[in-house]
């Protein structure tokens, strides 16, 4: 038996990654829609390797006898269509920040805290595309406990959607024709560039950003620990880059470490002490795990470890974490 999926957002970057996974997992699918605004009405999308979906319209898209729905939205979109799937009885992960940081609605990285869902929720949050990874990594040092976290990210274009890709594009081709191509998603120029800014900047010198990474982290693992965050914008298409620094309550050997993070599951270790043993963004597209390399003993603090940590975004740091969710959730 298969569920009826609704995919909101079908037509952009993370809505085509979840149809991708749907299928690659093999989700049991009785009858799947592909939604979104009605300038996309009518187009097709892909699933699998052999079905084609034409597109419907959100505005006119009831969720009656839907099972589930995806939204691959903005926040204003799932503020505007969420209460009215939830009305229908329609299960929902949403995608967007509208609802990550309501104390009701759960905040969910199966491998993390995937044990919190059941049966009466109807509707679930996917966490922040930096947050997912950095979780999951953070969780394997509950034992030793963590005093505090410094995270300085290097976050790909793909993250703030089509658009943006397009003015990489775009922009690295007019330097090489000697060209003017003036920034409109970023705030500077992003080809051969990076922006220390994703998101809006508050009165206190952060952007949203790096207040909703400490937000949910914090959240996800129900703890008040103190976290310090700079987020960066990079000319990467696809694939977050995390530098990590962890300090702990009590004394972990390298080796220890080593040996708590493989036993966490959707952890890679790739860390050879030669040059080029680590993972990059490119290498990690299309990749399920999250990557961890550059493991090395901070002597900076008492008890320090740093990390590199890497992650296809549109994948685990999305999509890919989306459908997890629905298949923990579901059975």
């Amino acid at each position: 038996m298969g569920f009826r999926i609704a995919v909101i957002g079908a037509t952009g970057n993370v809505g085509r990654e979840v149809l991708s996974t749907l299928a690659e997992l093999e989700f049991p699918v009785e009858k799947l829609h592909a939604v979104a605004s009605s300038r996309s009405l009518g187009s097709q999308v892909s699933f699998g390797e052999d079905d084609v979906l034409t597109v419907e319209s959100i505005e006119s898209f009831s969720f009656k006898g839907i099972d589930l729905a995806f939204f691959c939205t903005d926040s204003k979109v799932s503020e505007t269509y969420i209460p009215k799937a939830l009305e229908k009885g329609c299960k929902v992960i949403d995608k967007s920040t509208a609802f990550r940081m309501k104390s009701d609605v759960p905040l969910v990285v199966p491998e993390v805290n995937g044990d919190i869902l059941n049966a009466d929720i109807q509707l679930v949050a996917n966490p922040n595309c930096v947050v997912i990874p950095v979780v999951m990594a953070l969780k394997a040092f509950e034992e030793p406990g963590l005093k505090r976290v410094v995270l300085s990210t290097y976050q790909s274009v793909s993250g703030a959607g089509r658009e943006a890709m397009d003015e990489l594009f775009n922009q690295t081709r007019a330097v090489y024709v000697n060209d003017v191509s003036k920034p409109e998603h970023f705030p500077k120029p992003i080809a051969f560039n990076v922006i220390p800014q994703i998101g809006n900047i508050n009165t206190h010198g952060h952007t949203s950003e790096e207040v909703k990474i400490r937000e949910e982290t914090q959240k996800i693992l129900s703890t008040e620990l103190p976290m310090a965050v700079t987020c960066v914008r990079v000319p990467v298409f696809i694939g977050h880059s995390i530098s990590v620094a962890v300090e702990f309550e009590s004394p972990l050997a390298l080796g220890e470490a080593l040996s708590l993070f493989r036993e966490m599951p959707g952890l890679s270790i790739v860390d050879h002490r030669v040059d080029g043993g680590y993972v990059t963004p490119t290498e990690c597209v299309g990749e399920d795990n999250v990557f961890i390399s550059r493991v090395r003993q901070d002597k900076s603090v008492e008890n320090g470890l740093l990390f590199w940590l890497v992650a296809d975004n549109l994948r685990k740091g999305a999509a890919l974490n989306a459908v997890q969710i629905a298949e923990k959730w579901l059975g």
